[in-house]
């Protein structure tokens, strides 16, 4: 879990945007991969914020290695492709 904290917080702190959750993360051979939900544009209403999936990379230690924007989408809209 504090793998997942610190993520946040990297990405946070490089990006100045919000982390809301983490929707995916597995372990792989050279760390951790991510996939966090973060608040890009607040409107009113909320359900028209604008929200993006971010894939993040950590290495053994819990360091970001890197990270990229994967997809954005209106926070109350479904995902057409099913994820």
């Amino acid at each position: 879990m504090e793998v997942l904290r610190q993520a946040r917080a990297q990405l946070a702190e490089l990006t100045g945007l919000s982390p809301e959750s983490v929707s995916s993360f597995e372990q792989t051979e050279d760390g951790w991969s991510l996939e966090v939900e973060v608040l890009e544009l607040a409107r009113v209403p909320d359900t028209m914020s604008l929200m993006a999936s971010y894939q993040v990379d950590l290495d053994q230690d819990g360091q970001l290695a890197g990270y990229r924007r994967v997809r954005r989408y209106e926070r109350g809209r479904a995902d057409p492709r099913g994820r």
